[in-house]
């Protein structure tokens, strides 16, 4: 049995990873900017500083590239993605009664 593309259920889960996956980026972002600030006081080189300024400005830019992508590739095929979720699921729901 396959779900429809236009299942609610699809786009409701999809909607649910895609919040999340925007709310982990956001925390991710924020403990990087944190940790950054909690430890430029006490880093008194100036190449030092830069590094990690360049690294984890790298860092977050490929983690949020990679968040974006997973999205986008979800929103392209999901309902192959949902819909192989939902049917398994249904079929749970019959055997359970």
């Amino acid at each position: 049995m396959q779900q429809k593309a236009l299942d609610p259920r699809i786009d409701k889960m999809y909607g649910k990873d895609r919040m999340w996956a925007i709310a982990a980026l956001i925390v991710v972002w924020a403990l990087y900017t944190f940790v950054f600030y909690q430890v430029m006081p006490h880093v008194n080189d100036d190449a030092v500083l830069g590094a990690l300024l360049i690294s984890g400005g790298l860092v977050m830019l490929f983690n949020a590239a990679a968040i974006w992508a997973m999205v986008r590739h979800y929103s392209n095929d999901k309902a192959h993605i949902y819909g192989l979720d939902l049917h398994y699921l249904d079929l749970m729901k019959q055997r359970k009664g």
